[in-house]
């Protein structure tokens, strides 16, 4: 697609107040494929002023038409997939089959549940003598991530529109064409102006502004802990509602009766995806120490075949950070057996599909979130001692559990300090709340939960 060069604002497209642009690189090659505006504190300023002034009208039209809007820019979105993947290919790096199917086909469907509960939602319920009404919080400012760059946007503006919530975007810098496209849809579904807004920008800049702004009632940011802790200490200092869906270092818990040569494939295709640039990620598996060394033969043949079907990381940054934690990994002792820090090719930046043996749980890569293809295996004696080394980590975002007997997973997972656990290769479920514990973030997506973040109840007695 060609770039726009200004910020969807108020139903149209306006030039930035500075000349500022940012550089978008294509990660398999490292060129520049386009330029966008690099909003700021007055760019964000002008975005909040129109979605305060479409708020009222937007927070009184009834849930049937605002389901009417988000099932008519789902069905943008299912007419412009094509056009979608071959954006978020060319800026994330992802190969088109996974942007086909995912990037492109999961806001679809997240977009769909939002249409049907916006009609069917209970915005209004009588408890005892009093009527209970769930109303809007208001303005939101959105900032979302570049590993999933379609999805994420969708999994925050779609519920918020349904509660009947206006937004403000800020996207990740490094993937601003895809919120450009996504705007264009919310153009064609006929969302009234002022109820969507976009402003492209960096996050120290055009996210702190939006962050702190006084017109914005709740703050939806998905990104890494560091951050979410600053945006969590700015908004509490304005008593502002957040919603933070942060980091995640999940273990994949193999038990000694699971099929293991299933668990052990699943687990290692689980963090090739979208080349390891996942939160929610089973970079840890655990395995009983009578079955471990199959599991890590398994492991090794299973990273293998993932060489040449793994796209770049996002940017030369995340290129060298991950490189760095796997020379750590060697560094403090792990063995790797598949992979290593050296880059596979000349040009883009790939990382080899890794996996380390004989990681111990106090290992820097058995703790902190890497964000690429590096798998850990880690041997445990019994099951209390697999659940102390899979809550031993400041993260609980995610994780699977395996075992012949459904039920004896179903009881370790309830033991998990986690948010969402996958039972046995369980499927992506998008009404399922998706969020964690810990440090991991505050609140939920998806479903009846995510949309409840973006309402605010009062109650009348009679």
């Amino acid at each position: 697609m060609k770039a726009h060069d200004g910020m969807y604002i108020d139903g149209a497209w306006r030039p930035a107040a500075g000349r500022d642009t940012i550089a978008v690189v294509n990660p398999a090659d490292e060129q520049v494929i386009a330029e966008v505006p690099a909003g700021g504190a007055e760019d964000v300023d002008a975005a909040v002023r129109a979605a305060r002034a479409a708020l009222p009208a937007w927070a009184a039209t009834a849930p049937a038409e605002r389901a009417a809007r988000i099932a008519a820019l789902r069905d943008v979105l299912v007419a412009r997939k094509d056009e979608i993947a071959a954006t978020v290919t060319a800026e994330l790096g992802a190969p088109l089959p996974f942007s086909q199917a995912v990037h492109a086909g999961v806001p679809v469907l997240v977009a769909g549940s939002y249409a049907e509960l916006a009609a069917s939602y209970a915005f209004e319920e009588k408890v005892g003598n009093s009527t209970v009404y769930a109303e809007p919080v208001g303005v939101v400012g959105a900032i979302t991530p570049w590993n999933y760059p379609l999805h994420q946007i969708v999994a925050k503006v779609a519920p918020a529109l349904a509660a009947g919530c206006t937004v403000v975007l800020k996207p990740a810098e490094d993937t601003p064409l895809t919120a450009q496209l996504f705007a264009e849809a919310v153009h064609e579904a006929g969302v009234p102006a002022g109820v969507f807004n976009l402003v492209t920008g960096l996050g120290p800049v055009a996210g702190q502004a939006l962050a702190e702004h006084d017109g914005v009632d709740l703050v939806s940011f998905t990104g890494s802990t560091a951050v979410g802790k600053q945006i969590g200490a700015t908004a509490g200092a304005a008593v502002k509602r957040v919603a933070l869906e942060l980091g995640g270092k999940s273990a994949n818990v193999v038990l000694p009766s699971a099929d293991l040569a299933r668990a052990v494939a699943v687990g290692v295709a689980n963090v090739m995806g979208n080349s390891g640039q996942t939160c929610s990620a089973w970079t840890r598996m655990l395995v009983h120490t009578s079955r471990y060394d199959e599991a890590v033969a398994l492991a090794a043949e299973a990273a293998a075949k993932y060489g040449d079907r793994i796209g770049p990381l996002v940017n030369a940054k995340q290129h060298a950070r991950v490189r760095g934690y796997i020379e750590k990994g060697v560094a403090e002792g792990a063995r790797l057996v598949a992979g290593g820090p050296e880059a596979p090719r000349e040009q883009g930046y790939f990382v080899s599909p890794t996996v380390f043996a004989d990681v111990t749980p106090e290992m820097t890569i058995a703790q902190e979130e890497i964000f690429g293809p590096v798998v850990s295996l880690i041997r445990y004696e019994d099951e209390d001692d697999a659940l102390r080394i899979a809550n031993g980590t400041v993260y609980g975002l995610a994780g699977a559990v395996w075992a012949g007997d459904e039920a004896e997973a179903v009881a370790f997972a309830r033991r998990m300090d986690t948010g969402q656990v996958d039972i046995n290769g369980g499927r992506f479920n998008p009404l399922a709340p998706f969020g964690g514990y810990k440090q991991s973030g505050v609140g939920r997506e998806l479903g009846s939960h995510g949309l409840a973040e973006y309402l605010q109840t009062k109650s009348l007695q009679f």
